[in-house]
């Protein structure tokens, strides 16, 4: 099992972060961005949070 975390090409709002996370992790990505947006209003760690995944996350291969 190999499995890589990228920026979703298809399911992204902004960057692709929340959608990258949920196809890494198996889970629906509007958890995820609940949880974002949660930490962003509770003192703007969710902001901070977001920016520095949005730079070091690589986006996905496409593949043909």
């Amino acid at each position: 099992m190999n499995k890589k975390l990228y920026k979703s090409n298809t399911n992204k709002m902004i960057c692709g972060v929340c959608g990258g996370l949920g196809e890494f992790f198996g889970i629906d990505p509007t958890i995820i961005r609940l949880i974002w947006a949660i930490l962003a209003l509770l003192g703007g760690t969710g902001i901070v949070a977001y920016l520095i995944a949005a730079v070091i996350i690589p986006n996905s291969e496409i593949v043909v």
